[in-house]
């Protein structure tokens, strides 16, 4: 990367204070890249203090349309640019659909899906060509998942937006690309039992859970692409082309 911080690439990173999200701010900062870490907890703050110079936090929520416009406006009036947008923000409700309350259903389907919108509709002014959009999937999205409908339809519909944008995107040299991680070793599946850990790598080709750093790799990876558009990329040591279910 050049030594004048004006031309290093500006990464805005969504649900990045810990997890997935913090390994992909990690990894763009070991680039050479300035980043922008968009989240709603004060962790952000702390986070973005660990990994140093050239990393800044902005609380915001992505599912409201003024938060997520509010985080763009504030990176531009940092860092001038926006060469990256991941969108990793998320949330899980789960429940079976007679289980499932009206306001979890629509509290997942606002950060997941609508806060993507959102980001990118907020972001898009200001990228130019070659410019990047990385939205983080999720296997339930393409695989069935008793008692997860809510989680498994935002991200089925982020794979929807991905494959529309990447079209609509193409001809400004935008690309638009889907990353799907599998089972990742993450705070969530942290509390698991070990019998509940055996089922889920039992599953998994590979025979283990994901390290958060290796989706982050190849989110980068993703990112220098500048003919990769449309695509969807999993990382997740074989589960989508396996034909196993995760028991519920």
């Amino acid at each position: 990367m050049s030594g004048d911080p004006s031309n290093q690439p500006v990464w805005l990173v969504t649900g990045a204070s810990r997890g997935i999200g913090a390994a992909i701010a990690a990894r763009a900062k070991e680039q050479g890249c300035r980043v922008v870490i968009v989240a709603r907890g004060e962790e952000a703050v702390s986070t973005a203090d660990r990994l140093g110079a050239g990393v800044v936090a902005i609380q915001a929520d992505v599912s409201d349309v003024a938060a997520a416009q509010r985080a763009v406006d504030e990176t531009i009036a940092t860092f001038g640019r926006i060469d990256v947008v991941v969108n990793n923000a998320g949330v899980h409700r789960g429940g079976k659909v007679e289980r499932l309350s009206p306001e979890d259903w629509q509290t997942v389907l606002n950060v997941n899906l609508t806060g993507a919108l959102n980001m990118i509709r907020a972001a898009k002014p200001h990228m130019e060509a070659g410019a990047s959009i990385i939205n983080i999937g999720a296997v339930v999205g393409f695989r069935g998942f008793p008692g997860d409908v809510a989680y498994a339809s935002s991200k089925a519909g982020l794979s929807g937006m991905t494959n529309a944008l990447a079209i609509e995107m193409a001809k400004q040299g935008i690309t638009v690309n889907l990353v799907i991680p599998g089972l990742v070793l993450t705070d969530m599946t942290s509390g698991l039992t070990d019998a509940a850990m055996d089922n889920m790598k039992a599953k998994i080709p590979m025979g283990r859970l994901g390290q958060d750093r290796e989706v982050a790799e190849v989110v980068y990876w993703v990112s220098q692409s500048r003919y990769m558009t449309g695509a969807t990329v999993p990382v997740d040591g074989g589960l989508m082309c396996s034909f196993g279910v995760v028991s519920p």
